[in-house]
């Protein structure tokens, strides 16, 4: 697993589905559902940061113009 600083909005995302899927079909146990849970509000949160970072980013172009 990549840490929430090297991995990138769209691998997050697709982990996210992933993690998402497994749950829907019932593939895991109760010790990785914990776990899946845990990471799954890690990648959220890493998802959340970099949309605000690329908020701030937009809005001091829009600024500058």
């Amino acid at each position: 697993m990549k840490t929430k600083e090297k991995i990138s909005y769209s691998e997050a995302v697709a982990e996210i589905e992933s993690i998402l899927q497994k749950i829907e079909e019932g593939k895991l146990d109760v010790d990785e559902l914990a776990e899946k849970v845990s990471r799954v509000t890690d990648l959220l949160k890493t998802c959340q940061d970099k949309l605000h970072l690329t908020e701030q980013k937009i809005d001091k172009i829009l600024d500058k113009e």
